[in-house]
C-alpha cells in the first residue's frame, strides 16, 4: 500500500479495482458490520488478530472461515509446512506425502478405499459431482446445502431464482452460467425425506448424484439420513456427503461417522488444514476409479504444503483430542449466551452444532441487532459474527471475558429494546445477510 490506510478506507477502494472487494463472499465487511469493520488484518496468532492499523482483536469471527481449527499460526502446522517448502514445495516429481494423506484419511473411514485432492472447498465438491455422474452414468443432481460456486450447483437458480433461497445464498443471481444447464439440479430440504420425495418424483431415472451436507444448522432427524441413503441406492445414485464444513469438529473424520450412514463419497476442506490450501475427495473404490474415465487435472493440486498441513494438522488433533475442546468450548459459549439472555431479557435463538455455533435476535429487526452487539463488541476487542466456530486457540478464561463482555452488551441492547432507539444507536448501516447486496 502507498498510503496508510484504515481497513475501511482500503475496503472501499478495493471495490474499485477488484470486483466485489474481494474473493470470498464470507469476508465482506457488509456481513459483518458496514462502515467500521477493521477488513484487514497484519498478523494472527492462536485466537488474536491484528488489524491493519495495528489494533489487536479476539476473533469470534469465524476463525477463517472456520480453517483455522487449531488457531491461527499454529506452531506445529507451520514448522512442518515451512520445512516442506524449504526442501521444495513443487516439482516434476509427486510428493509422497500426497499418498501418505490418502492412507490416513482411508483409515479413518474403512468404508473408503481411494482418495483426491484439490486445494478449496468448491472445487473438491466439482470435482465428486464429476466423479459421481461418471459412475451413475446419469446426469441429474440433487441437492441440499451449500456447494460452491461453480455452474453445476449455481444452475439450480437458472430453473428458478428461488431455489437456492433455502440452500443459504437467497437472491443468488445466476448471470454467466449457461442456460443449457437449468433444471439439472433438484433442491431438496434439509430433515425434509417428503421434500425429497416429492423433488425427485419426477426424475427418477435421470438423477445419478445425491450431495448433502449430513448436518449443517441442526442434527439430522431420526432416521433421515438413513433414508436418503437407502432411496440413493434404489434409484441407482451416488450419494456425496459435503463435509467441507461440518468435516473434523465433533469427531475425527467426517461427522457422518457419528450417525452410522456411509455415503459413497465423501468431501473434506476447511479444517483439514488448519488455514492452508487443501481439500479431499474419498469415496468407495468402485465410484472413484471412475475419475480415470473423466478428465479432472490441476497442475497446483500436486503442491505439497497442503498435503503437509492436513497430516500435521491430523496428528495434533489426535495428539490433542482437539474435538473434545472444540464441543466443550462451543458449549461453554452457549450456555453463556442463553444464561446472560435470561438475565437481560434479551431474546435470542441458538442453533447449529457445539463447536459451530449460531446466535440470532428474536426482534423485529435481527439483523440491526446483530450488528448492533458486533459495533460494541468490536469496541472492546471483538470481531464478531452471527456464528462461532469454536477453536483449540481458545480456553475456558477466554470465553469466560467474551461472556462477560457480552453481558454488558446485551444490558445495552435491552435498553434500546425500552427506548425503542436502536437504529439511532448504530453507528452505520445495518449488516447484509442476503447475496444480492453483497454481489457488488
Amino acid at each position: 500500500m502507498k498510503n496508510k490506510l484504515t481497513g475501511q478506507e482500503l475496503w472501499q477502494h478495493a471495490k474499485t479495482i477488484i470486483p466485489g472487494g474481494n474473493q470470498l463472499l464470507s469476508k465482506k465487511a457488509e456481513r459483518f458490520l458496514p462502515d467500521l469493520w477493521p477488513s484487514y488484518y497484519k498478523d494472527a496468532k492462536g485466537c488474536e488478530i491484528w488489524d491493519i492499523s495495528g489494533n489487536r482483536y479476539l476473533d469470534f469471527a469465524q476463525l477463517g472461515v472456520g480453517s483455522c481449527v487449531l488457531g491461527y499460526a499454529d506452531e506445529d502446522v507451520n514448522t512442518a509446512v515451512i520445512n516442506s517448502i524449504n526442501r521444495g514445495s513443487m516439482g516434476s516429481l509427486n510428493s509422497y506425502e500426497e499418498v501418505e494423506l490418502a492412507e490416513r484419511l482411508i483409515d479413518l473411514h474403512p468404508w473408503a478405499g481411494m482418495a483426491r485432492f484439490t486445494k478449496t472447498g468448491g472445487e473438491a465438491c466439482a470435482v465428486a459431482v464429476r466423479i459421481a455422474r461418471a459412475a451413475s452414468g446419469k446426469d441429474k443432481v440433487a441437492f441440499c446445502g451449500y456447494h460452491g460456486w461453480h455452474d453445476w450447483y449455481v444452475s439450480s437458480n437458472l430453473a428458478d431464482a428461488s431455489n437456492l433461497d433455502g440452500q443459504l445464498l437467497p437472491g443468488l443471481n445466476p448471470a454467466g452460467v449457461p442456460r443449457s444447464l437449468g433444471n439439472s439440479t433438484i433442491p431438496f430440504n434439509y430433515n425434509d425425506i417428503d421434500s425429497f420425495k416429492e423433488s425427485i418424483k419426477d426424475h427418477i431415472n435421470d438423477i445419478g448424484v445425491i450431495i448433502m451436507e449430513p448436518v449443517r444448522g441442526k442434527e439430522p432427524n431420526l432416521g433421515f439420513l438413513q433414508e436418503i441413503r437407502k432411496i440413493a441406492n434404489e434409484i441407482g445414485a451416488v450419494l456425496i456427503f459435503d463435509e467441507v464444513t461440518s468435516g473434523f469438529r465433533k469427531n475425527m473424520g467426517g461427522i457422518h461417522l457419528l450417525y452410522g450412514v456411509e455415503p459413497d463419497i465423501a468431501v473434506f476442506g476447511k479444517a483439514l488444514g488448519n488455514g492452508f490450501p487443501i481439500s479431499a475427495i474419498i469415496g468407495k473404490k468402485e465410484v472413484m476409479e471412475s475419475a480415470t474415465s473423466s478428465f479432472i487435472s490441476s497442475t497446483m493440486w500436486t503442491e505439497r504444503t497442503g498435503f503437509v498441513a492436513a497430516l500435521a494438522t491430523i496428528d495434533k488433533m489426535e495428539k490433542y483430542n482437539v474435538q473434545d475442546d472444540l464441543i466443550k468450548y462451543g458449549k461453554q459459549i452457549n450456555a453463556g449466551w442463553k444464561s446472560i439472555a435470561d438475565k437481560t431479557g434479551v431474546n435470542i435463538h441458538i442453533s447449529g452444532i457445539e463447536p459451530l455455533t449460531n446466535i440470532s435476535f428474536a426482534h423485529e429487526n435481527p439483523n440491526a441487532m446483530q450488528t448492533y452487539y458486533a459495533q460494541e463488541m468490536l469496541k472492546k476487542g471483538y470481531l464478531l459474527g452471527s456464528s462461532v466456530y469454536s477453536t483449540f486457540a481458545y480456553n475456558t478464561d477466554i470465553i469466560n471475558k467474551f461472556i462477560q463482555d457480552s453481558e454488558e452488551v446485551f444490558h445495552l441492547i435491552s435498553l434500546t429494546i425500552k427506548n425503542n432507539n436502536l437504529m439511532s444507536c448504530l453507528q452505520g448501516e445495518v449488516i447484509s445477510k442476503g447475496f444480492k447486496r453483497l454481489n457488488s
